[in-house]
């Protein structure tokens, strides 16, 4: 018996969502890939610069996609949704250390005072903007292997410790990289920052390079790895797989042409078609040759429930998105000028920070001995209590 209509429909609303995180969050974590290789502080200001009026207004609006995916995968399909976080529990969990480690350097770089402070949290942004996408590509490496199984015991070292879930992390920082610069290209050509532009062309060039080498090795691995996964990629997912290709190489050669546009466009679709092949080629496989799309679903009505909300993000969410990326582009999400009464509160409050200390003790003495007050009051009445429930 085949997989049901819904079942299908959900899975591919969860790749579609991979899909946009992958291109999305992928931008950002290449962003901070190349803030990390920038070099001193002197050297790297203009990139960094650049960089940061990229990524400041849209990160944390991009990590809706991974909840999304995390719980169409939840409810979706629970019985792979527990095999894998049970396997995979320690580069999943490295991975999510990477995700929080990232967003407190990026924070922290802006607020700290201090220089030192401040080299310090941006190399934990950028060292976490490698560990994420590493650790996450591990995952996926060993769940298209086949090495995660519906009943694991426990954390599975093995799962992800081999060759072919290391090499799809390092597809997947390498792929972080290159879609990272494709759109600060974009975003320097859209700001007449030519010499920005010169500068992230130049490293997608060579991230493109890197990421198109890894995927062949990556390829070529899987035929012993995971017979069953590449034998679908060179038959019913090879044209995903060559529109892959020809989009990789066609971003490739508009980054020489300085077409930013199209080049975000291209090198988009070779990311969403390889997601395709992938999902293609796994099925009807949700952890391949041992669990299968039909078994491993969950019950109709969830599915539908599931479909549901797909349709409902695609109606709210998508645009919201959409919106906020156009307001992104047209520089509309700069910081603005204080309204006067947020003026006026703000000379209050420092009319009250600067008020004579003896003010400032007596008010606190004031509140020390209501608080006191209060606390013998209160055991008394305990106190009491307990006597009366003693007698």
């Amino acid at each position: 018996m085949s997989a049901s209509w819904e079942a299908i429909t959900v899975e591919v609303g969860l790749l579609t969502t991979m899909a946009a995180y992958a291109i999305f969050v992928g931008a950002d974590f290449g962003g901070g890939i190349w803030d990390l290789l920038a070099g001193s502080t002197e050297r790297g200001a203009r990139p960094r610069e650049e960089i940061d009026r990229s990524v400041t207004p849209v990160w944390e609006g991009n990590q809706v996609w991974i909840v999304l995916g995390l719980v169409l995968l939840w409810t979706g399909f629970p019985a792979a949704f527990k095999a894998v976080m049970t396997a995979l529990f320690v580069p999943l969990a490295l991975s999510l250390l990477g995700l929080l480690l990232r967003g407190v350097g990026f924070a922290f770089r802006h607020e700290s005072a201090k220089l030192r402070t401040q080299q310090l949290n941006g190399v934990l942004f950028g060292a976490a903007s490698l560990i994420a996408p590493f650790f996450l590509g591990a995952a996926v490496g060993a769940v298209a292997t086949g090495r995660v199984t519906p009943h694991p015991g426990g954390n599975v070292p093995d799962a992800w410790l081999a060759p072919t879930p290391l090499l799809t992390g390092a597809l997947f920082v390498a792929t972080s990289a290159y879609i990272g610069a494709v759109f600060l290209v974009g975003d320097a050509h859209h700001r007449n920052r030519s010499d920005m532009v010169d500068y992230f062309s130049r490293r997608a060039l060579v991230a493109g390079g890197v990421t198109g080498l890894l995927a062949a090795a990556n390829f070529a691995l899987l035929h012993w790895s995971a017979p069953y996964v590449f034998g679908r990629l060179i038959g019913p997912a090879l044209p995903l797989v060559l529109a892959s290709v020809l989009c990789g190489g066609a971003a490739l050669g508009l980054v020489v042409l300085e077409r930013p546009w199209l080049l975000r466009l291209t090198a988009g679709g070779a990311v969403v078609t390889v997601i395709a092949a992938w999902g293609v080629a796994q099925y009807p496989w949700l952890l391949p040759t041992s669990l299968d799309l039909r078994a491993g679903s969950a019950p109709i009505a969830s599915l539908r429930t599931e479909i549901a909300v797909l349709g409902m993000a695609a109606v709210l969410v998508v645009p919201s998105f959409a919106y906020l990326y156009w307001l992104q582009q047209h520089g509309r999400l700069g910081v603005t000028e204080p309204s006067e009464q947020l003026r006026r509160a703000v000379r209050a409050e420092q009319r009250a920070e600067s008020a004579p200390a003896t003010r400032r003790s007596g008010a606190r003495l004031v509140s020390a001995v209501v608080t006191t007050a209060a606390g013998v009051v209160l055991l008394r009445d305990v106190f009491r209590r307990g006597r009366g429930r003693a007698g």
